[in-house]
């Protein structure tokens, strides 16, 4: 009963060409990431293995695996996010739930912007000043972790206030009607429907710090530390560690007569990790959106 007329057909046309354009520009986003992790992939599986994994590098780091250097990366990245996140998200709920429109918020919120885009040297320089010679922390994992959670602040702000600005004012309207605090409104209300979002900007960072280089060579990553293999508590906050990212960077340039599968075996385990991480965590704000109500 209904015939298309010709200006509908065209619409149509349009948007069928539109979604293929775009279904495009999204294959050729993903697709040089599947090259390279499937390049690394193959140049790395002649070194793949246990074994890889849990030693240490040895002979000059030609031969062994990295366990020193994982175990010191993790290390950097759960104690530098234990900082930030929760300085972070604290800061972002008193600027978006209580802190006024004024001069003073305004030039924190600048602050906040231009704090992102400090480059990462200049933050290793600052980290190398305040806590290694300032404070007194000497070159160790707890300077190292401070100076990635002050380069990882701003982020999180940023992602915090934004899920923190999503959730409907109505909710808080509906709490304070009822005769509840505005901290208990937060805690309750405001928190939990916006963590998903929360969650976005932790997971954001823990791809960065963990393949920061120059702010942890500075401040308490070193060339070599012989540690016990196995035990994942052989560093503690004031030793020096290894990280994959120096590691990766040493065997790639520093050292010669490095196996060629090496560097990619390194590479692919810092991949890895990242990747298992993110995964994870996106499970979990996947699950977390998931039971919103609106």
């Amino acid at each position: 009963m209904f015939i298309e007329t010709p200006l509908v057909q065209k619409k149509k046309r349009t948007e069928a060409a539109a979604k293929i354009v775009f279904m495009l520009m999204t294959i050729l986003m993903i697709l040089p990431l599947l090259l390279i992790l499937a390049y690394l992939l193959y140049k790395a599986f002649p070194i793949l293995s246990l074994d890889f994994f849990i030693t240490n590098p040895k002979n000059g780091m030609r031969a062994g695996g990295i366990w020193a250097p994982f175990l010191g990366t993790m290390y950097l990245v759960v104690i530098s996010l234990l900082i930030s996140a929760p300085i972070g998200v604290l800061a972002a709920v008193y600027l978006n739930e209580y802190a006024g429109d004024n001069w003073f918020t305004r030039i924190i919120n600048l602050a906040v912007v231009n704090l992102a885009g400090v480059p990462s040297i200049v933050h290793a320089l600052f980290g190398l000043g305040a806590f290694v010679l300032f404070a007194g922390m000497g070159r160790s994992i707890l300077a190292a972790s401070l100076t990635l959670a002050i380069m990882t602040l701003p982020v999180i702000i940023a992602s915090t206030k934004e899920s923190l600005a999503a959730v409907p004012r109505a909710f808080r309207e509906a709490c304070w009607n009822v005769g509840a605090t505005r901290w208990q409104t937060i805690r309750h209300i405001v928190l939990p429907n916006s963590i998903s979002g929360i969650l976005t900007g932790v997971i954001l960072q823990v791809s960065r710090t963990a393949g920061e280089t120059a702010p942890v060579m500075f401040t308490g990553v070193v060339f070599f530390k012989k540690i016990s293999e196995g035990d994942i508590f052989a560093y503690n906050l004031f030793d020096q560690c290894m990280a994959l990212s120096m590691h990766l960077f040493t065997i790639s340039t520093q050292v010669p007569d490095v196996p060629k599968a090496l560097p990619y075996g390194t590479a692919v385990v810092l991949l890895g990790t990242v990747l298992l991480v993110n995964a994870l965590s996106i499970t979990l704000r996947v699950y977390l959106r998931a039971r919103k109500k609106w």
